[in-house]
């Protein structure tokens, strides 16, 4: 199924069904038995059953030893087709963008510019401004960016402002640029482009740092609050049970942690504030870290270059498709190492989005040092899309975290190549290379850009093929994960990453209870069965977020 479909049939059955149930008591203790348990715990990897009690794991082992733990009061559920993993998270989404995807006109499955704006024009969508997300010019023939002329037929009066799939450029009509001011006279601002014509027209696509220059109206809280409460709701039923927000503004924030405070909260969430302008860089140096009961502010996420396929990735040599363009920096050096300085001095754990080798390489100058003068900080490199050799040496060497996404290199393989060049791809999506070396890997998929499935991640992860199993033996067949490499990116590596190895991401006695039922094996059971396998429970601090229907 192509991820728009996905997500419509998702959307449409999540809203108003997915509801939050707690059914256990903190007193009653609840056994559970599968076909096989996979513990994560070295010392005793296989299990038959566990026991929870109070949100906590009280025993896991065989089924003998597990009941007689339990008590004979214990209530017994039996899963014997199933296999129960530690809870599975997504060390890089973002909830607000993957609600509002859901709840508007959904663009990924579009293969060409016309067929992208015929999925607008039939939302039902209304309001003074249309937005939507998820175009791709890299699926269309020829990978030229759309513009505005194609928009002005359908829409001549209604700004449209619509998203490319990575966040990094959107694509505007004439009245969103007339609303905008932009015309032939507006100047591409530091760390920006807006692409133009022959004659220099702006053709109605804005990249990166250009993209401030359009002011959407920015949602009202009750409609930030219904993206939210649908993406919770659609991480719990994919078997999420936390997820690392990365780059979170304040207003979704304060929603988050009233629905904490309440105990409202599905899934755990990891916060990485958004650190990127200033002066909300300040306010949230001046509210500090902050722990609830399913929600944890710990951490900050900054921006060094744009992505790869809107070409705003900042490489070391220029792009191989277009010699003129190596991408650009979002914040100078100087700015950039004195921000993740002044939060690491916070007690703040400081992740950077590079995606080009030369942002990671500026990166790993700061988060190296700032590793060394904080111990146990953990520093962050989100995405490490393309990492010079040296670089991955440094990356473990300097004790900083890869946070990567198993589904860019799937979603990728097409054109990649072409842009970086047959030996700088070598070093793109490199997750085997990162083990190799040493380093520590988080797993992820920076939904809504991929989808937020953890499954179609592992997927990803031991095969690097597209969903139609392509290329054949994999792209880069010596970078894909064992099926065990791949669980543990999205288990007890988002754990470390996250502060929290002593309390989740391993099913042990005394652990926090937060753990899925699946349909299928994630190690052992062929991967193409993970395309089809589903959810049959997601079970959070010992209660449960997520039941599929019988």
């Amino acid at each position: 199924m192509s991820w728009s479909r996905w997500l419509l049939a998702l959307a449409l059955s999540t809203l108003g069904c997915v509801k939050r149930v707690d059914e256990y008591s903190s007193t009653r203790t609840v056994v559970f038995v599968a076909k096989t348990i996979r513990t994560l715990d070295p010392r005793h990897p296989i299990a038959q059953a566990l026991a929870m009690r109070g949100g906590t794991l009280l025993a896991v082992g065989t089924r003998d030893e597990v009941l007689a733990q339990a008590g004979s009061d214990a209530v017994v559920e039996t899963f014997p087709s199933s296999t129960i993993v530690p809870g599975l998270v997504d060390a890089h989404g973002h909830l607000l963008h993957l609600g509002q995807a859901l709840l508007t006109p959904a663009l990924q499955g579009a293969v060409t510019e016309a067929e992208a704006v015929a999925l607008v024009k039939a939302s039902a969508q209304r309001g003074d401004w249309l937005v939507g997300r998820g175009w791709d010019q890299n699926r269309w023939p020829g990978h030229a960016f759309p513009t505005r002329a194609s928009l002005d037929l359908s829409f001549p009066s209604t700004p449209v402002v619509l998203t490319r799939v990575d966040g990094h450029a959107v694509w505007l009509n004439g009245e969103a640029l007339r609303r905008a001011g932009i015309t032939r006279a507006t100047r591409d601002p530091e760390g920006g482009r807006i692409v133009r014509d022959a004659g220099g027209e702006p053709t109605g696509v804005l990249v990166d740092h250009a993209i401030d220059l359009v002011h959407v109206p920015a949602p009202t809280t009750e409609a930030r609050a219904q993206a939210l409460k649908l993406a919770l709701e659609t991480c719990a039923r994919l078997g999420l049970t936390q997820v690392h927000d990365a780059g979170m503004d304040l207003e979704t924030l304060r929603v988050l942690q009233q629905w904490d405070m309440l105990g409202a909260l599905p899934t755990r969430v990891y916060v990485m504030v958004d650190g990127q302008d200033a002066a909300h860089a300040d306010e949230f140096l001046g509210l500090g870290r902050s722990k609830g009961r399913r929600l944890e502010v710990r951490a900050v996420k900054l921006v060094l270059d744009g992505a790869l396929g809107s070409r705003g990735a900042l490489l070391g040599q220029p792009s191989a498709d277009e010699p003129s363009t190596r991408g650009w920096s979002l914040l100078s050096p100087e700015v950039f190492d004195a921000r993740a300085r002044a939060f690491a001095d916070a007690g703040f754990q400081v992740a950077v989005h590079a995606i080009g080798d030369e942002a990671a390489r500026l990166a790993l100058d700061t988060l190296v040092a700032l590793a060394r003068a904080h111990p146990d900080s953990r520093p962050r490199l989100e995405h490490a899309q393309v990492l010079a050799p040296a670089d991955l040496t440094r990356l473990a060497e300097g004790a900083v975290i890869a946070s990567m996404q198993p589904p860019h290199a799937t979603s990728d393989l097409a054109w990649a190549q072409e842009r970086l060049g047959p030996e700088r791809v070598q070093w793109a999506y490199a997750w085997h290379s990162v083990l190799q070396a040493g380093g520590h890997l988080a797993l992820g998929s920076d939904f809504p850009i991929e989808s937020p499935n953890p499954l179609w991640g592992l997927y990803a992860a031991r095969t690097r093929t597209d969903q139609k199993g392509q290329p054949e033996g994999g792209w880069f067949p010596s970078q894909p994960l064992t099926g065990q490499e791949a669980l543990e990116g999205f288990t007890t590596g988002a754990a470390f990453a996250s502060f929290a190895e002593q309390q989740r991401g391993q099913l042990i006695a005394g652990r926090e209870a937060d753990f899925v039922i699946l349909s299928v094996d994630p190690v052992d059971d062929p991967p193409r069965a993970l395309l089809e396998a589903s959810v049959r429970l997601t079970v959070v601090d010992g209660i449960d977020v997520y039941r599929a229907p019988r």
